[in-house]
């Protein structure tokens, strides 16, 4: 099945800044050269979700990427990727545990025993 133009179009774009120009989103270039990755990972995530209710037409299908891009970029807008946590280390970091730097290579001590 041959790619639409929009299709086409997608495949040539790879930054966060052209995929916000493609689909004419204001940004701030601050904003985005903190977050490209988790931007575009968020749109990703967001696509994925309405992958069932995505229109047909081409017009319809670029209006929904725009608004989902949008609505990806606005997230770091108000918020930020530890808030966020759009990739799996920062699931992750949430569960470790915390170890004080002082108690590396030190054995623990029984309760009651001195430190």
């Amino acid at each position: 099945m041959p790619l639409t133009s929009f299709e086409e179009d997608l495949q040539d774009l790879s930054s966060a800044e052209e995929f916000l120009d493609y689909f004419e989103v204001p940004y701030d270039p601050k904003t985005v050269h903190v977050n490209r990755l988790h931007i575009l990972q968020r749109f990703h995530d967001y696509l994925a979700q309405s992958r069932e209710l995505l229109p047909e037409g081409h017009d319809a299908l670029r209006a929904v990427y725009k608004r989902l891009l949008a609505q990806a970029y606005q997230d770091f807008v108000v918020s930020d990727a530890l808030t966020e946590k759009v990739f799996k280390v920062f699931h992750d970091a949430q569960d470790a545990a915390f170890v004080p730097i002082e108690s590396i290579g030190r054995i623990p001590t029984a309760p009651g025993e001195g430190g």
